[in-house]
């Protein structure tokens, strides 16, 4: 089962830098992420979402190889490419999974012009080695869906009470 986190910033840059260090412990085996989404509200209140994968480009490339590997067998194989690619966009931009969109829009619209957050998704971590790499970064917790006793040892280790 994965666990939410929500961090706010007090710039609009620090989320993104956030999640670029989340994607380096990833590749180093610290921590496993489900979704990632970084909301950036500018300074003249506009409020963009940025996620961290790409469902319909996900969904067409897989589509076009099985698509392509149905019409190799019916001698039809860019046909088969074609079609699959588009159906896999689409079923992958239908797709809504991980983190509540709703959600998301309203945290966005809560934070203050000029800030950032980031919503994470995680399904394990090593817990105390990615707190250590993301504390230069600041951030301030707004919401886990962790235990009460996790999240006020969590809010601990970034310097909140």
């Amino acid at each position: 089962m994965s666990n939410l986190v929500v961090m706010t910033f007090g710039n609009e840059y620090a989320a993104a830098q956030v999640r670029d260090k989340l994607v380096e412990l990833q590749k180093a085996e610290l921590i496993k992420l489900d979704d990632a989404v970084v909301v950036v509200r500018q300074q003249d209140g506009k409020v963009k979402i940025k996620q961290a994968t790409n469902l319909a480009g996900a969904g067409a490339l897989s589509g076009a190889f099985w698509g392509m590997l149905i019409g190799l067998l019916f001698f039809v194989p860019f046909l088969g490419m074609a079609v699959g690619a588009a159906m896999g966009g689409l079923a992958g931009a239908a797709a809504d999974l991980g983190i509540d969109d709703n959600f998301i829009k309203e945290v966005g619209n809560s934070i203050q012009p000029g800030n950032s957050a980031i919503f994470v998704l995680v399904r394990e971590s090593t817990a105390d080695k990615v707190i250590e790499q993301l504390k230069p970064f600041g951030g301030k917790i707004i919401h886990t869906s962790l235990s009460a006793e996790n999240e006020a040892q969590l809010k601990a280790a970034f310097g909140q009470e």
